[in-house]
């Protein structure tokens, strides 16, 4: 079986400091202007960690480095995929890559493939605005987790309006 063509379309960072990390890779990469969202809430009908229901909240920020989307994560309270890391890394650092399938079904499928060959579903959900994202991991990975998004339309339009800040 041949897993679903994606496109990488993000690299993202969990960090205990948004303004620390801002301005790192802002001096790094020569990024121009980071968008902010405060306090973002999984609530757990829509999202799970570790297979159980999860209720996390996370403050997120967005740039743009040509077509690839930037994400600084900072865990604020719950338990999730990102405390879990910030745990375990302390100072944070890279976390995951995000593949952007093309519709609904080709996020199942593309999560059905990776779970087949043999990755571990750490996380999932739905985000406020409809965006579906699964974090799957593998022990032979070289990124600690690999995210499968289906983006939709309106989610996608945020984007361009953050990437053309970036002009």
């Amino acid at each position: 079986m041949s897993p679903p063509v994606q496109t990488a379309v993000q690299i993202a960072w969990v960090t205990p400091s948004l303004d620390a990390t801002e301005a790192a890779l802002t001096g790094l990469l020569g990024v121009k202007k980071w968008v902010r969202m405060p306090e973002v809430h999984f609530a757990p009908d829509t999202c799970t960690y570790r297979g159980r229901p999860a209720d996390f909240v996370a403050s997120i920020s967005l740039a743009y480095l040509g077509d690839l989307q930037l994400e600084l994560i900072e865990p604020v309270r719950g338990e999730s995929v990102y405390s879990e890391f910030l745990s375990a890394q302390g100072a944070g650092g890279l976390h995951h890559i995000c593949t952007e399938a093309p519709d609904v079904a080709g996020f199942d499928a593309a999560l059905a493939d990776a779970t087949a060959r043999g990755a571990d579903i750490v996380g999932q959900g739905v985000m406020p605005g409809g965006m579906r994202f699964a974090y799957v991991s593998s022990p032979d990975a070289a990124v600690p987790y690999l995210e499968i998004a289906h983006i939709p339309d309106d989610i996608k339009s945020f984007f361009a309006y953050i990437k053309q800040e970036q002009q």
